[in-house]
């Protein structure tokens, strides 16, 4: 019998079901997803996201603020407040230059990516052969590796944490930084051994961008990364920003506000220099946002969706951690990782979120986006390390789990929907031999016998009743997924998963027995 000829037959069989099984049914995205539905449901929460903002400013002695939000590569919302500079007054405005901090890490890791990608240097060089003047820093053990430009950008190269140091250091010259390599440093632990957060290594890292380009790190930058994205109004020199467009740091101190100096540009600005506006940083945000899903399409950015999709996944585990809240204010536990200049990580309820903070003396940022949603939120402020991560994440949980903005769906196999059709069949069907080996993997088979599918399988049948519709197959990769047959009684949840062959087969099959959901 021709497989065409079975497929009738099996349809034909099916009877009362077939209207509910066909593929286009099976392949209707969620319609949640489209664009003008998140954005009603977005609309409805911006009062009370602008709110959120603002109280965090008061409650944590902020002068000035901004934040904003992307959604589908595009900024749908600012929201200015606060005050850019105390004496004279003046007032944040979304037009507003901030200094981001160590939120720049980014930049600096994307372009040492851009160079591995053109040839120019690999990520396993030793960082000696870039700069010589490393060859004087020991690791700490006899038997550990010479750190690599990947030791850096993930943060395992062994240096101690830095900030109270390595802030203070952002305008000192490249040959400042020279001279402290080449006299020796003294590392925390052995190399690759532990995550450990470094300024060092990405002033380090912009050394290197410098040396290999050929050209100040900030040029490169700047004529790499910056311009091709329409960023025109980012830059590392506070004082090419014209002065009543510039906010100005402060620290909260005997019950007011004190000025920080606006420190220069400098070697270390690599770690932490970048100064810009919410709108230029949402032109960044979103060409990282754009890197999802992986798709066909053109490759025409700065920097490959590829090597883009590399940044947002964990190099480096820093630890399971149970610091954050939902928007009931029960503990949220997640993991967090670290890439290149930036934080990957997920909670216990699987909402996966890749950001950077930033904290100077006179400054506060932070930017998260949200790869599987589709949207960031960004942050900036002009307080001393004003705590910018909190209010992003407070607004990050009314979006995501009480405005219930969804996830973009998995993108499934065509092969995959044509298979939940066969499993569907051959499960109401009483595994008839003559259909199985085209949708079966022989593994089924020995794994669990034919006569035991067909017992079990009867028997969950007769506990859901009379079959009365079926749920479109929900992907959980290209590969994977599963529906559910609705029963008059109870319903069943069907999870399959295929082999990687040329023509996948079902490899595994799993059933769970549901209460039925009530209309």
């Amino acid at each position: 019998m021709t497989r065409g000829g079975l497929l009738i037959g099996w349809l034909g069989w099916f009877g009362a079901l077939t209207l509910t099984l066909t593929p286009t049914r099976a392949q209707t995205p969620d319609p949640a997803w489209g664009t003008s539905a998140r954005l009603q449901r977005l609309k409805d929460l911006l009062p009370r996201l602008d709110a959120l903002y603002a109280e965090h400013a008061v409650s944590n002695h902020i002068p000035g603020h901004v934040w904003g939000l992307v959604v589908d590569g595009r900024l749908v919302h600012v929201r200015a407040s606060g005050l850019a500079g105390v004496e004279p007054v003046r007032a944040v405005t979304p037009d507003t230059r901030f200094r981001i901090a160590s939120m720049s890490k980014s930049l600096t890791a994307a372009a040492i990516l851009r160079l591995r990608d053109e040839g120019r240097l690999s990520l396993e060089d030793p960082v000696s052969k870039h700069l010589p003047e490393f060859r004087k820093a020991r690791p700490a053990t006899t038997d550990s590796p010479p750190p690599t430009l990947r030791h850096l950008l993930r943060m395992s190269a062994g240096f101690p944490q830095d900030d109270p140091w390595g802030d203070r250091k952002l305008a000192e010259t490249d040959a400042q930084l020279d001279a402290l390599v080449a006299r020796g440093l003294t590392p925390a632990s052995p190399t690759g051994t532990r995550w450990e957060y470094s300024n060092l290594g990405y002033a380090v890292l912009g050394r290197v961008i410098t040396r290999v380009a050929r050209e100040p790190y900030q040029a490169y930058i700047t004529r790499r990364i910056l311009q091709p994205l329409g960023m025109t109004n980012s830059t590392y020199a506070w004082d090419k920003v014209p002065a009543d467009r510039l906010a100005l740091g402060y620290r909260w101190e005997d019950e007011r506000w004190k000025a920080e100096p606006m420190l220069g540009d400098g070697s270390w600005g690599a770690m932490g220099g970048l100064i810009t506006t919410l709108e230029d940083f949402a032109r960044y945000a979103a060409f990282h946002l754009d890197a999802w899903p992986p798709r066909e399409e053109a490759d025409t950015g700065p920097l490959r969706r590829s090597t883009r999709r590399e940044m947002h996944r964990p190099w480096e585990v820093i630890s399971v951690l149970q610091d954050l809240q939902d928007a009931a204010g029960r503990p949220v536990a997640r993991v967090a990782g670290y890439s290149a200049g930036l934080s990957w990580n997920q909670d216990q309820r699987g909402v996966l979120w890749v950001r950077h903070a930033g904290g100077l003396p006179g400054f506060g940022s932070e930017f998260r986006f949200l790869p599987d949603h589709g949207i960031a939120l960004i942050a900036f402020a002009n307080r001393t390390y004003a705590p910018m991560s909190a209010a992003n994440h407070k607004a990050m949980e009314l979006l995501v789990n009480e405005a219930r903005i969804p996830a973009r769906p998995a993108e499934g196999h065509p092969t995959l929907f044509r298979r939940a059709e066969e499993l569907a069949t051959l499960l109401t069907g009483d595994w008839r031999p003559e259909a199985l080996h085209a949708a079966l993997a022989p593994n089924v088979f020995l794994d669990h016998s034919l006569e035991t599918w067909r017992r079990e399988t009867r028997a969950l049948l007769e506990q859901m009743g009379p079959i009365r519709d079926r749920e479109p197959l929900v992907p959980e990769n290209r590969l994977r997924g599963r529906f559910r047959l609705i029963g008059e009684r109870q319903s069943l949840e069907v999870f399959l998963t295929l082999t990687p062959e040329a023509t996948p087969r079902i490899q595994e099959i799993k059933l769970t027995l549901q209460a039925r959901k009530t209309p």
